[in-house]
């Protein structure tokens, strides 16, 4: 895989582990718009040029997105919720 798939990869999975972890502790729809401007960057992602894209911007996506969801550990620390994904595949 060449690295510009790669960073695509990277960049999705970041999003789509957003979503995901606000879906899990957002069962209403109070933040609905918080999640649909996740929604559309995701859709946003897949047809962006990587060209334009270093691994230093992918990084700072990924620390972004590592930054944004340590706010979410205490949430999870409590055991007010439960496991995000029921089975982890890698």
């Amino acid at each position: 895989m060449d690295a510009k798939k790669k960073y695509r990869l990277r960049v999705e999975t970041c999003i789509r582990t957003i979503i995901d972890v606000h879906k899990s502790v957002n069962s209403s729809h109070e933040k609905e718009g918080f999640l649909s401007q996740f929604e559309k960057l995701r859709s946003a992602i897949k047809g962006f040029d990587m060209q334009e894209v270093s691994e230093g911007d992918v990084i700072m996506v990924e620390q972004a997105t590592n930054a944004l969801l340590s706010e979410f550990r205490p949430l999870f620390e409590k055991g007010d919720y439960g496991p995000v994904y029921e089975n982890v595949t890698h």
